[in-house]
């Protein structure tokens, strides 16, 4: 998970692709900063059609996994991540911002065309050499049409002072899997943008193994981080949602591991304060369980923050300092039953942080797949 140039100019519109960490969530609880756990390099990786929505209901028995895998996404439409000024042969002008276009926008549609890539945008200024565009975008829940004339730059190039983003990449950990409907569950919370904090909207996506490289150890104010690599080559599964409470998918082949001991998922009413373990994938492609305790429920209430964990296992704490990026979606595991899925470290204290119900989780896999 390198940090790399968030932004990058792209021949025929200023666009800030493929090429930045995803968002982290910053939020405050009682004084200490909490991020989401699992933060994915940006890469450029081809686009693929988008699996079919689960039909089969989910089981209350589930496998539980804890393994890091690679995670691609293609959005549905293309993200404005940002607006900057032309520098024309006559001055600065600014279309895009002009035209009414904002931060978090997503643009579906130019002159009638659907577009879901930088290219094909592009494709379409160039084509129309500054003649009106009518532009189809949606604005969280409402939908918007505006005109915009990209204008030419001083290397006679036409562009709109837009920034976009149309996909990301990286590696996230495994909650369950489902045999009876091929379905799985990961991260415990959304891919978000980086640059807006806004839930990347899913046109497609899949999973691929990955190895576990290397560990940033975490520290106080410094959050901790896996590192690893994982095959483009083939995919393992498809998603069919990005959502504030997961990302969700279907298995197509099943790889060695998966194969595991189902346990019920434990409902609310079953979670308790106490010792728990997690399952992760910290090292190479090797899953430990490790040693937490559930100290607080319903700590933060926004679903994601359902439970505070306290990692207190020594070889872990050893190892990464307790929670770092990359290992949202660690199963929690209580009583022989799943009962959450590690979300947040604590910028302050990287040996605490939050998780979401796996019930939680169940449901909103359900409910993601019937749409």
């Amino acid at each position: 998970m390198e940090q790399e140039p968030k932004r990058k100019a792209w021949p025929g519109l200023i666009a800030g692709g493929v090429a930045a960490c995803l968002a982290l969530s910053l939020l405050w609880t009682g004084g200490a900063r909490a991020v989401e756990t699992s933060a994915p390099a940006l890469l450029e990786v081809p686009r693929q059609t988008a699996g079919q929505p689960v039909e089969d209901e989910v089981g209350d028995m589930v496998i539980p996994l804890g393994k890091a895998v690679g995670i691609k996404l293609f959005s549905d439409g293309v993200l404005v991540v940002g607006l900057s000024p032309v520098e024309t042969r006559s001055g600065t002008l600014s279309p895009g911002r002009s035209c009414g276009l904002k931060e978090g926008d997503v643009i579906t549609h130019i002159d009638g065309n659907e577009v879901d890539t930088i290219e094909e945008v592009q494709s379409l200024v160039a084509e129309r050499e500054g003649e009106p565009l009518t532009i189809q975008a949606v604005r969280g829940e409402q939908e918007l049409q505006l005109t915009a004339e990209a204008v030419q730059n001083r290397e006679g190039i036409y562009q709109l002072g837009v920034w976009l983003r149309d996909s990301m990449a990286g590696i996230g950990t495994m909650t369950f899997y489902d045999p009876a409907s091929d379905l799985f569950a990961a991260l415990g919370h959304g891919i978000n943008d980086v640059d807006t904090a806004q839930l990347m909207p899913l046109e497609s996506g899949s999973i691929m193994a990955a190895k576990v490289l290397d560990v940033k150890k975490g520290t106080s104010g410094e959050p901790g981080e896996l590192h690893g690599q994982f095959d483009l080559s083939r995919d393992l599964g498809t998603l069919y949602a990005n959502t504030k409470l997961g990302i969700f998918g279907r298995m197509e082949a099943q790889e060695p591991g998966w194969d595991g001991e189902p346990v019920p998922v434990a409902r609310g009413e079953q979670v308790t304060t106490g010792a728990a373990t997690i399952l992760s994938n910290i090292r190479g492609d090797e899953v430990e369980e490790f040693e937490i305790e559930i100290t607080h429920l319903n700590a933060g209430g926004d679903g994601t923050r359902s439970l505070m964990i306290q990692v207190t296992d020594p070889e872990l704490l050893e190892a990464t300092g307790g929670i770092v990026q990359g290992m949202s979606g660690s199963p929690i595991l209580q009583n022989g039953r799943l009962v959450g899925a590690v979300t947040h470290v604590l910028v302050n204290d990287p040996s605490r942080g939050y998780g979401i119900l796996a019930e939680t989780m169940l449901r909103q896999a359900e409910d993601a797949g019937a749409k």
